[in-house]
């Protein structure tokens, strides 16, 4: 089974990498209070936040405008299912768990990252642990067994998307 996907396969992926710091600008001027907890708080206690754009593929609008660069660059990727900031703070850890719906893949944008390269900050998929970094694209399957954490002092958040495969 396939843990990461190679970001290179993907069309939309060097349009939001290239735009990362559009999108992180955008995210600075939001409040903590836009945020929401990730429902499914049995994973991580507290310290999950979202912001959405898109769920099931319905556009939230009000939140969409509070981002509109970030949303333009979300809405031309194919068969877009959800978008939107996905926050850990300082501390969090996700417990290992699989998504829902088959034929999705999940990509996180890093957008916000403490701690580069280092075991303070990651995403394990499968038997694979990667690190986010500024600006770069993970790519999994979220029917895949996945744990995240941040361990560092600070926030770090990513542009998380859901797009159905064979984009």
């Amino acid at each position: 089974m396939i843990e990461f996907y190679d970001p290179s396969q993907f069309e939309f992926v060097p349009n939001l990498e290239t735009h990362w710091q559009i999108i992180q600008r955008e995210l600075s001027q939001l409040h903590q209070n836009n945020f929401l907890a990730w429902p499914e708080k049995h994973l991580y206690g507290t310290g999950w936040d979202t912001f959405g754009l898109y769920a099931f593929g319905i556009r939230i609008g009000k939140n969409c405008s509070l981002c509109p660069e970030t949303t333009k660059l979300v809405q031309k990727i194919p068969r877009l299912a959800t978008a939107g900031f996905s926050t850990l703070a300082p501390g969090t850890h996700i417990a290992p768990h699989t998504g829902y719906p088959d034929g999705l893949l999940r990509c996180h944008l890093g957008v916000i990252i403490p701690e580069t390269n280092s075991e303070k900050c990651g995403i394990r998929v499968g038997s694979e642990t990667r690190h986010w970094e500024e600006g770069k694209c993970l790519i999994f399957s979220d029917k895949v067994e996945h744990e995240a954490w941040n361990l560092s002092e600070r926030p770090r958040t990513v542009l998380l998307l859901d797009f159905q495969e064979g984009v």
